[in-house]
Formats: structure tokens, C-alpha cells, sequence
């Protein structure tokens, strides 16, 4: 899987072709749009600063700074890093890639304790190497040190563009060393990790380094230093124990023209394969895209991170059914179907007083019964726990799904809502309260005949005693059937008004109660609901940037 780059005679597979391979991929991939990615990725930045933790976002807030940062400076130019272990002879491929002794080299370790530069074409670099913190006195220009020698070669032509660095150890006991590197691991384009055949297999450099950085395949060199010291077909089998190493880490290798890092086997010291590696670092240069690929790699990277804060599980968002349940619980918890019954209550009760016979409504008034009609219905209050538990189911409904962070937007969203929503709904209730009823003019007509009966009734008794003492000489059956027609027409008509009240009474229960429920789910929609759907709403904006951010 791994492919080898070395000169004959050392055993193992020999040519560039790994590089030529891989940096052919890269020439013919069509570019990402990382300005896209980068700009969705300051919105979703912009949108989550206040619902993600800030301790979250840290990490992305710095990317974005070293994402400016580089892409301001020299594109042109491309930062290679040689990083590797006490001992595994970084400084020796140093000076060995410059062609000069740039670097301190020694037995005694570590050797390198500040960053040492070396740029093939210095115009345009000056920023990148203040970004790197690279000193002053630290910094060579490589045609500078030329100059009255001999002419550069064809493949330190091709090099013209790379800033190379030679890292202090990232296993040095000094604490200040490790620090420097993982900075400037951050910041370089491209990372040529040099091993030895010792310390390869190291679990810090493939735990803290390799695998974190797997997705960094692209712009990562992997280069097995002192082959020169491995006799036979050790070389060989060192290879595939490291090539077995970085299959379990992630790292995808490029071979036969995929994409990937690149491993290379080489020695320093007797300049077995270090042509082949400046060869591929003259293809990597040249392409004048690592930069951007490496940039690409890190938000790659952050992606992958944020992931479980921007996309959630199933569907999202708050159904009809939610919004008709929550609207459903206002309503029980306001009383909506009782006071549609008092409604009609009352409207059936005021239709019986004005139908009823006058000596039905002088009872009722001496029992009380006409001034409770007359009251109409209690003033409504909305049950406080039974709105809790609306607001919550429904928070909850519109919860489910979203990653935790927006989840919790949404659920404090309609607890704030949740807050004033029972003095809102007694104050709907409170304006949405029917008010006397209208008299139909049926009623009128039905009381003023009442009047009549009573007048015929009365008018019946008195003829009936005038018979009954002689003043008044006529038939006694004409005064009983004046005081029958009276006496018994009254309770008829006021049973019949009775009767034809109750369609009339049931719609007016029914208006006053979709009234009600109308008020209440006013109030619901206005306090819960809305800010609810506005969270979901930016949850959507936020989940669209990231989707760009993710390449999708």
C-alpha cells in the first residue's frame, strides 16, 4: 500500500513515482472551494456564539484566524516542516535538502532548540516566517548563500517557492521544544515526518501526531531516515511494519495515482534517496497548492468536530401535531369546554326567563336564579401546572432530534415564553368573555304573548267569580276556558321557547368557545410557539453553513 521512493542498490523499490503519482492526482483534482467553507464557517461561527459553549467554538475561532492569516500572505510560497524524534536526523536531511550545513548537527540531543529556516526563494517570504516566529538570525535564503558558488541546479530551480524548517524534537524532555513544534505544526503547509528505524513505531508521534492528523494525508510526507544502517531486506520489512502502523492510524497513503501521503526511503547521510524526496518536494512547490490544501485539511478537520453539534438525528423541527396538542393542553388549561357550556348555559337561561310566564320569572327572582343568569359565566383562570406541562411537552416535541446545544436553545426558548403565557391566557380569557347575549326578536313576541295568556288567565277568574255571585249573567263555561287557555297556554309556549332555545344555545357555547380557544392558542403562538420556531429557524441557517463547511 505504501509506495517507496529511493535510488538502487539499497534493496528496496527505487523511483519517484510515488510523489509523481500523488502530486499528478493532486494538478488534476478540481480545486475545493475553500474561500465557500471558510466563509460559511465565520457564519456558523457568527450564528452559535450564543447557543454553543464558547469552549466549543475556541478551536474554531483560532482556525478562522490562521485561515486569514496564511491566506493573506504568500500563496506562492510553501512552508515544509521536517519533524521527527531525537535522533531520527532531521537536521542531517536538513542540511542535506539545502545542499549547505544550515543546521547544527551533533551527537549530543536534542541539537535543534529553536526552528531553523531555509527559503529557496526568499522575495515574499519575510511574512510567512514572522507568522512562524521563526528569528531573525534563524533565517537563510538559499540563493543568498549561493551567490559566487555554484550555479543552483535544475532541481533547486524547481524548488524556487519552498521555505523549509527544521523542527526541534517532538519527544525532547524540554518541555519548551514540544511546545514549539506542535505550534508550528499548525501553522506549516505541508509535514514531512522524518523516522528512524528505532523509533517508528513510537506511540507518542503516531498517538499524538499521526492519527489526530490522519485526514492531513494530503499535504504529509512520511520520510524512513537511516535505510543506509538496515541490513538486507530489514529495510523491506521495517516498510510494511510501518506501512501496517499507519493503516491502522487512518492515514491514507497515495499509490497509482490516489491520493494520500507519500513515504520515501532515504539516507542522510550517504544521500540514498534524498533526490528523489527533493523531487518530490520540487512537485509539491511547484503545484503552489498545499496551502490551500492543507488549510482545507483543517477544516476538514473541524467539520468532523462540530459534527455533533450541527446535525442531529431523524427529522427535525415541529410538527402540525404538536402545535394542534400544545394548542389543545392552552385549551384544557384555560377551561375551554366548560366555559362553552356555561355559555350556553346562560344563553339557554336567559332565553327561559324572557319565554317563561310572569309568575315563573317572580319565583325565580325571589330564589335568586335571574340574578345568576344574569351574572352569566365565572371568570376564567388558567391552571399554572397543567400550562407548565404544555410548554414542556411541547419543547420537547420540538426538541427531539436537534443536537444538544439547539436543543437546549429551544427548550429555554419556551420556558422563557412559558413564563408570563397563564397571566396572558387569563387576560385573553378575560377579553374573549361573551357579554349578554342578544335578544332575538322571537323572545319578545314569546314574552308579550305570556303577557296575554296571563291577561286571558286573569281575565277567566275574574268572569268565573262574577258568574259564580251573579253580577255577571253569562255561561260559566266561556270563563273556564279563558282561565284553561291562560293557565295552561303559558307553561306550553315557555316549554316550546325552551325547546327552540337549544340549537341557538348550543352555537352560541360553541362561538364562545372557539372564542376561547382561539385567544388561548393566540397566546401560545405568540409566546411559545414563535420564539420556538425562530430557534428552529436558525438552527436550519446554522445546519445549511454547515453543510457547506463539510464539503456537502
Amino acid at each position: 500500500m505504501i509506495a517507496v521512493a529511493s535510488t538502487a542498490g539499497t534493496g528496496i523499490n527505487s523511483g519517484p513515482g510515488a510523489c509523481t503519482a500523488a502530486g499528478a492526482h493532486r494538478a488534476h483534482r478540481a480545486p475545493d472551494p475553500l474561500a465557500a467553507r471558510v466563509d460559511a464557517l465565520g457564519e456558523l461561527l457568527g450564528l452559535s456564539r450564543t447557543r454553543v459553549s464558547p469552549a466549543a467554538l475556541a478551536e474554531t475561532g483560532a482556525l478562522l484566524e490562521r485561515v486569514g492569516e496564511r491566506r493573506r500572505l504568500s500563496l506562492d510560497h510553501t512552508v515544509v516542516a521536517l519533524a521527527g524524534a531525537t535522533g531520527s536526523g532531521k537536521s542531517t536531511l536538513f542540511n542535506a535538502l539545502a545542499g549547505l550545513e544550515l543546521s547544527a548537527t551533533s551527537v549530543r540531543r536534542p541539537t535543534t532548540a529553536a526552528p531553523v529556516a531555509c527559503a529557496w526563494d526568499p522575495e515574499g517570504a519575510a511574512g510567512l516566517l514572522d507568522r512562524l516566529g521563526i528569528a531573525p538570525q534563524d533565517r537563510y535564503a538559499r540563493r543568498s548563500v549561493l551567490d559566487g558558488a555554484d550555479r543552483a541546479t535544475a532541481a533547486d530551480q524547481r524548488l524556487a517557492g519552498l521555505v523549509l524548517l527544521d523542527l526541534p524534537d517532538h519527544d525532547s524532555a524540554m518541555t519548551g521544544h514540544r511546545d514549539q513544534v506542535d505550534r508550528l505544526l499548525q501553522l506549516v503547509d505541508v509535514v514531512v515526518w522524518v523516522l528512524d528505524p528505532e523509533k517508528y513505531a513510537d506511540a507518542a508521534l503516531h498517538e499524538r501526531y499521526l492519527r489526530p492528523l490522519a485526514g492531513h494525508a494530503d499535504v504529509t510526507l512520511l520520510v524512513l531516515n537511516q535505510v543506509d544502517r538496515l541490513p538486507g531486506d530489514a529495510a523491506d520489512q521495517v516498510l510494511d511494519d510501518l506501512r501496517r502502523l499507519l493503516d491502522e492510524d487512518g492515514l491514507a497513503v497515495g499509490e497509482h495515482g490516489d491520493a494520500g501521503a507519500v513515504v520515501i526511503a532515504v539516507s542522510a547521510l550517504s544521500g540514498v534517496g534524498v533526490p528523489d524526496l527533493r523531487a518530490c518536494l520540487g512537485q509539491i512547490v511547484a503545484e503552489r497548492g498545499s496551502a490551500n490544501r492543507r488549510l482545507a485539511a483543517d477544516v476538514d478537520r473541524t467539520a468532523g468536530r462540530l459534527h455533533s453539534l450541527y446535525v442531529g438525528e431523524g427529522a427535525v423541527g415541529l410538527t402540525d401535531r404538536a402545535r394542534e396538542e400544545f394548542v389543545d393542553r392552552l385549551a384544557d388549561a384555560v377551561g375551554v369546554a366548560g366555559a362553552g357550556q356555561a355559555a350556553e348555559r346562560h344563553w339557554a337561561g336567559a332565553a327561559e326567563t324572557s319565554c317563561g310566564t310572569p309568575w315563573g320569572r317572580l319565583t325565580a327572582e325571589r330564589q335568586g336564579g335571574a340574578d345568576l343568569v344574569a351574572r352569566g359565566p365565572a371568570v376564567l383562570a388558567a391552571s399554572r401546572p397543567a400550562v407548565d406541562e404544555a410548554v414542556r411537552a411541547v419543547a420537547d416535541d420540538a426538541a427531539q432530534g436537534l443536537p444538544a446545544p439547539w436543543a437546549q436553545a429551544v427548550r429555554d426558548a419556551a420556558r422563557r415564553g412559558g413564563e408570563g403565557l397563564p397571566a396572558a391566557l387569563d387576560a385573553a380569557a378575560a377579553r374573549a368573555e361573551p357579554g349578554e347575549p342578544e335578544r332575538p326578536r322571537w323572545w319578545s313576541v314569546v314574552g308579550a304573548v305570556q303577557w296575554l295568556l296571563m291577561g286571558l288567565a286573569l281575565s277567566g277568574v275574574v268572569c268565573l267569580v262574577a258568574v259564580a255571585v251573579d253580577s255577571l249573567h253569562a255561561s260559566w263555561w266561556l270563563p273556564v276556558i279563558l282561565l284553561a287557555v291562560g293557565a295552561l297556554g303559558g307553561p306550553a309556549l315557555a316549554w316550546a321557547g325552551r325547546i327552540a332555545a337549544r340549537g341557538p344555545a348550543r352555537r352560541y357555547g360553541q362561538a364562545a368557545e372557539r372564542r376561547l380557544r382561539a385567544a388561548a392558542a393566540d397566546c401560545g403562538r405568540a409566546r411559545v410557539l414563535e420564539p420556538v420556531a425562530a430557534e428552529l429557524l436558525r438552527y436550519r441557517e446554522v445546519r445549511e453553513q454547515y453543510a457547506v463547511v463539510a464539503g456537502g
